[in-house]
């Protein structure tokens, strides 16, 4: 059993992704810890539990973190996912509980009762929950199993500015402080997810599935890919953050190489990119494994599969 916590700004691609972790069966997830960004932290935590409900799991605990990055003001994306963050279906209110615990405080916690090096961190948002944990608390750093993030980009540049993905762009300082951690971090880019794309086909999968969970996945697919159709002239949108749960499931449909991976926090023109050393040109020491391709066939393979047992 593979415990995890997720950090998360849903979204309906973190929506997807949380979807995933509940519906598989050696996953244990631990809490969910919302964050600022695609949409304020209001809606981000609001949105976690939503998805817990259409899960079928009112027992999973959310927390709420960080209203704002750590040191710049918060940036959004509605342009992306829509005032709600959730655009597409109609949602209820949720009716399970938001903890009274502070989401850094729960991560710090957790990681402390559990033992050493048996817990993950899947972040599909800003950094900013993660790296408060570990400059509160840096004991927690080598109790950490690994960190796999969906954020960065380097072949496909970046999606918010020419240089920066979404995630690493609102809070490079959040990012500089993780990388700089010294644990295990598997990097899911703009160069790997782009590559998952929700074509037609797909989306009808998960609509012909007939449970609740396929059907909402397929309406925000459908409201989801149409900005990133029209921006990248592809035949559907890249789906981003399933991609560090699938990862945990079956690596094998991804390929990468251990990079040095430096995040620029000085340059308002190429804040937040990801610099990576992808041909060793520097003495800097790999610090993440960095993942570049994927057998998408696969990766909705199991998206459609897990799904299956949802209510």
């Amino acid at each position: 059993m593979r415990k995890i916590i997720i950090d998360t700004d849903p979204g309906q691609d973190d929506a997807v992704a949380i979807l995933l972790a509940l519906a598989s069966s050696e996953i244990e997830v631990l809490g969910i810890t919302a964050v600022a960004g695609n949409v304020p932290l209001a809606l981000t935590q609001k949105n976690a539990r939503i998805i817990c409900e259409l899960a079928g799991r009112p027992d999973i605990k959310v927390f709420a973190g960080a209203k704002r990055p750590m040191l710049r003001e918060l940036v959004t994306a509605e342009h992306v996912h829509g005032k709600t963050g959730l655009n597409g279906p109609e949602w209820p209110e949720p009716e399970m509980p938001l903890q009274d615990t502070h989401a850094v405080p729960f991560i710090i916690e957790t990681l402390r009762e559990q033992d050493a090096g048996t817990v993950t961190l899947c972040v599909l948002g800003p950094l900013t929950n993660i790296a408060l944990a570990l400059v509160q608390a840096p004991d927690i750093a080598p109790r950490i199993q690994e960190i796999i993030l969906m954020g960065g980009g380097f072949f496909e540049g970046g999606n918010i500015t020419p240089t920066a993905e979404f995630n690493i762009y609102v809070d490079p300082h959040a990012a500089k402080v993780v990388f700089g951690a010294g644990i295990p971090l598997v990097i899911m880019p703009l160069d790997v997810t782009h590559q998952a794309l929700t074509t037609a086909r797909r989306i009808e999968a998960f609509r012909a599935l007939g449970n609740r969970s396929g059907i909402a996945t397929a309406e925000m697919m459908d409201f989801f890919e149409r900005f990133d159709e029209e921006k990248y002239g592809t035949d559907g949108g890249p789906l981003h953050d399933p991609n560090v749960i699938a990862y945990l499931l079956e690596p094998d449909i991804y390929k990468g190489r251990k990079v040095n991976v430096e995040i620029e926090t000085a340059s308002e023109l190429t804040m937040g990119m990801t610099v990576v050393d992808w041909w060793g040109v520097t003495d800097r020491a790999p610090n993440a494994l960095w993942i570049k391709d994927l057998d998408d066939d696969r990766f909705f393979d199991l998206l459609i599969r897990r799904f299956k047992s949802l209510p």
